[in-house]
């Protein structure tokens, strides 16, 4: 399984940058996504960032993250780190809703 981690980026150089993630700090290739300013959140796999990510969205992974780590640890206490799924029904993203909602091919016509 293939897990990237939220990193925030805490000092920067030339296609590399020095940032920090729940693990501690490391220095992390930006070839992928470019030099990034300080501050930036970046998903990082295997050493290199693969993806800017917004503070929200960098948060929910940490969280996500953080409850893997819990279960794996025997506590079931982890509804709190996913708030923002507990009551409420999931959602398709937006290019598979257009496609569940299209109109059904007529018959001979596929």
């Amino acid at each position: 399984m293939c897990i990237g981690v939220p990193h925030i980026i805490i000092e920067t150089g030339q296609s590399q940058a020095r940032a920090r993630s729940r693990d501690g700090e490391a220095i992390i290739d930006m070839a992928l996504v470019g030099d990034q300013p300080v501050g930036t959140h970046v998903l990082v796999f295997l050493g290199a960032a693969r993806e800017v990510l917004d503070a929200q969205l960098a948060g929910q992974i940490a969280d996500a993250l953080e409850a893997m780590d819990r279960i794996m640890a025997g506590d079931s206490n982890i509804d709190h780190l996913f708030a923002d799924l507990i009551n409420r029904e999931p959602q398709l993203p937006e290019h598979l809703r257009q496609v569940a909602t299209a109109a059904p091919p007529e018959k001979g016509t596929e």
